[in-house]
Formats: C-alpha cells, sequence, structure tokens
C-alpha cells in the first residue's frame, strides 16, 4: 500500500475527463502506442502517447470518455509531446484497460 496522504496532496492532482477525438498508431514508439488527441473542454484538445494497443484500436478509442491526469508537465514520447497522461489499470496480463466514467459527463469535469 502507498503512503497515507493528506487532502491537499490529492487536490494537487488534476484529474478529469476527456473525449478521445482522434487516436493514430505512434510510428516511432519502441514499444506499440497510440497518440490520442483527448477534447477536455474549456482546457482544450492535448496529446497523449498512450501503451493502450492491447484491448483498443484507433477507431474503437474514438467517442471514449477517459480519465486523464493534466497537471502533469508535457513530456516528448516518442516524437509526440505528451500533455496528458491518461489513465487505466493493468489486467492479469500487464495490458491497460482505461479508466473511465459510467455515464458520459462534459468534458474537462474534474474528479472528486
Amino acid at each position: 500500500m502507498a503512503e497515507t496522504i493528506e487532502w491537499q496532496d490529492f487536490e494537487k492532482i488534476d484529474l478529469r475527463v476527456g473525449t478521445i477525438v482522434a487516436a493514430r498508431v505512434n510510428e516511432k514508439a519502441k514499444k506499440p502506442a497510440y497518440v490520442l488527441e483527448v477534447d477536455l473542454g474549456a482546457l482544450g484538445v492535448k496529446t497523449s502517447s498512450a501503451q493502450i494497443t492491447v484491448h483498443y484500436t484507433p477507431e474503437a478509442l474514438v467517442g471514449r470518455q477517459v480519465l486523464c491526469v493534466c497537471n502533469f508537465a508535457p513530456k516528448r514520447i516518442a516524437g509526440v509531446a505528451s500533455e496528458v497522461l491518461v489513465t487505466g489499470f493493468a489486467d492479469a496480463s500487464g495490458a491497460i484497460v482505461l479508466a473511465g466514467v459510467e455515464r458520459a459527463v462534459p468534458n474537462g469535469a474534474r474528479l472528486h
């Protein structure tokens, strides 16, 4: 189990929902990955590189709402300026299953 944190620590993490509006294979990635464009409402459309190719195709990702960490500094990953971290959980074999929402919510809505 991770160390205990204070509520103020959790509040520092900007977790928001966004809708994937485009997805394509990241040809430069060493490990299979997609380049995602995620609409985060008032925050705009942000780019992410995600190693989620086992369970998802680019076509199946478009329109899907995902949970993103929005306040990491942008990071260059295989030629892509990754601006947000799309979150998920590892399945029994280690492949990522995306975290999302049960019902549609407005893009950019913050996790409480």
